[in-house]
């Protein structure tokens, strides 16, 4: 086993990675931001490093920084956790190319699959199926881009090649707008990324976001763990995710995963990782992999008794998989509500100080967050402050015992989400099951009249 893990994270991750290391008797060093010395995973470490302010490329995003704590600290292996550094290839080579171990996929792996037109041409020749799209990046050829998109057929997305959370993102439904469109698209990637490389795809108009988790070893040994519907969103990013996705027949859910465990032996993964899908009229149309753990891990773990970050750790250790795909059961349903720190109305961060905290409990119910009563909410990053899952053994036992954790849960001191998760679960085409990637925007703009 590893013999000493360095978390370059923050947050209820880097407290899930320091309680599957205790479990696995790792001992962890916390790497902290000074805004992030009361982090409860800082406290109950074994040892404890300030690797600079709060600003995240001075500390969180700092690979020089993190290297050196790693070395200085004699730990053997760095977990990246997600967000910051977690799908940055450089940092994956550095950490390799340096002696240490990285708990997450090879460089060339991180690499191909954040590109995303190199990654739909790899899926694709896996037989992996595809959104249709231009199948590479888009030229500067004005009249060379319209009739590709009139051969995929209005209306089209343009999409940044590095892009990701909404960024580089325009929908357009008519020829004519396709130039403006795509040099849009270009500034906005060129500056958030550092690639304006932008390619299109056929826009579905009522997707659901449907996923699928993989792990896989060192020795071409790969599995998947069924799948989960993140179709609940607002600006691109989820808010309420489950597992198993409903609607999802055992027979498609069989067909999908199959291809991915195919996909990822093709690649050579390694680690945990996720296949995400838009799902519309009974076909899934890949549109990237995570090559990381995922923060809706827990519901996946929740139905099929598989601890991720575990096995996360196991597999960078060198060990083989210990499970085959016969071994994987499905047990019953999962829900994880996003708790964050933000006005109910307007989304704004509320940072500050928790003055009253209070989880609920009972069957089925789990809480992964890092703050307490008293702990003070910093300025500086994601406003996630926890996730609140329900298990039960079916879909309505699982919405019932997520509402009664809701209407339990107490946060005071700041804002947070908690009645945007009410309204979500008592939303009758959420409780349906049918909900697509826009029903939560187009929700919000109804209720708010605007």
């Amino acid at each position: 086993m590893l013999d000493k893990v360095l978390i370059a994270n923050r947050g209820e991750i880097a407290l899930r990675i320091l309680r599957a290391c205790r479990q696995l008797d790792i001992p962890v060093v916390a790497a902290y931001s000074t805004a992030d010395q009361d982090q409860k995973h800082v406290l109950l470490a074994e040892e404890a490093v300030c690797i600079g302010p709060p600003a995240a490329d001075r500390s969180y995003l700092n690979m020089a920084t993190l290297m050196c704590t790693a070395e200085v600290s004699g730990a053997t292996a760095i977990h990246p956790g997600y967000g910051f550094l977690s799908e940055n290839a450089d940092f994956a080579e550095s950490v390799e190319e340096s002696g240490f171990i990285y708990i997450g996929p090879k460089a060339e792996t991180v690499r191909l699959m954040a590109d995303k037109t190199s990654a739909i041409q790899e899926m694709s020749a896996a037989g992996v199926p595809c959104v249709p799209g231009s199948g590479g990046p888009l030229g500067d050829d004005d009249r060379v881009n319209r009739q590709i998109a009139e051969s995929i057929g209005l209306p089209v997305i343009i999409k940044a090649v590095g892009g990701g959370g909404g960024r580089g993102m325009h929908v357009v439904h008519k020829l004519s707008g396709i130039a403006g469109a795509v040099d849009k698209a270009r500034r906005e990637a060129a500056s958030a990324f550092g690639n304006s490389l932008v390619y299109m795809e056929k826009y579905l108009e009522l997707p659901r976001h449907v996923e699928v988790q993989v792990l896989a070893d060192n020795f071409g040994n790969a599995i998947h763990l069924g799948d989960r519907d993140c179709s609940s969103q607002r600006r691109h990013q989820k808010v309420v995710e489950e597992a198993p996705a409903p609607g999802i027949t055992d027979a498609e859910r069989e067909h999908i995963g199959a291809l991915c465990v195919a996909a990822c032996q093709r690649i050579g993964y390694r680690g945990a990782g996720t296949f995400e899908f838009l799902y519309e009229d009974g076909e899934f149309h890949f549109i990237e992999m995570n090559t990381r753990i995922q923060v809706e891990h827990p519901v996946t773990e929740m139905i099929t008794g598989v601890d991720l970050v575990a096995e996360q750790l196991r597999i960078a250790a060198g060990e083989k998989l210990r499970y085959t795909q016969a071994d994987i059961g499905f047990s019953g349903h999962a829900i994880e509500c996003r708790v964050n720190a933000e006005h109910p109305a307007t989304f704004v961060p509320s940072p500050g100080r928790i003055t009253e905290y209070h989880t609920p409990g009972g069957p089925g119910i789990r809480i992964d967050s890092h703050v307490y009563g008293g702990y003070s909410v910093p300025p500086y990053y994601d406003s996630l402050i926890g996730k609140l899952i329900a298990h039960g053994p079916d879909r309505p036992t699982a919405l019932a015992r997520a509402e009664m954790a809701l209407s339990e849960m107490v946060v005071e001191g700041i804002h947070t989400n908690l009645d945007l998760h009410h309204r979500i679960l008592t939303d009758p085409n959420f409780v349906a099951g049918k909900v697509s990637i826009h029903y939560l925007e187009k929700k919000l703009r109804a209720e708010s009249g605007k």
